[in-house]
């Protein structure tokens, strides 16, 4: 039980390192990991609802809504009315524009922090990584090499 408990300690530690790297890359163009997050979530499925997308970027459902509304403040997305009583979240330009900003910041960081495994360790550590997430379907898993 000892190596699990290491095992997941390392994995923690390696989140932690991306986040902090993360954290300080996007600073450098105003905004935050989780602010980035929920960016990344809304432009990957457009007119998600609230609950959708706080599952999306690991967050509680009011934690989500009280982000969204700084969001939105920000002028980075916009709510509409869905189908009921459905509120659908979307990117504006701005926001699009944010996530870019972060994602051209973010595809510096993680080169970097990845620099010791080769490309094969890439996918063969996603591939592993995806089977201990195979039954969690928060997310489907990512192709190798994507």
């Amino acid at each position: 039980m000892k190596e699990l408990e290491l095992l997941a300690r390392t994995i923690k530690r390696v989140q932690h390192q991306d986040h902090r790297a993360l954290d300080g890359a996007l600073r450098e163009v105003g905004i935050t990991l989780v602010q980035w997050d929920a960016l990344r979530a809304i432009g990957r499925t457009p007119a998600s609802t609230a609950h959708d997308l706080a599952v999306a970027s690991f967050q509680s459902d009011q934690a989500f809504g009280t982000l969204a509304n700084r969001l939105e403040a920000a002028g980075w997305i916009e709510r509409r009315p869905g189908l009921g009583r459905r509120i659908e979240h979307h990117l504006t330009d701005a926001g699009r524009a944010k996530l870019d900003e972060g994602r051209a910041r973010a595809n510096r960081v993680w080169p970097v922090l990845f620099a010791a495994l080769d490309p094969g360790e890439h996918e063969m550590l996603q591939r592993l990584l995806n089977r201990l997430l195979q039954d969690d379907g928060a997310e489907s898993p990512v192709a190798p090499g994507v």
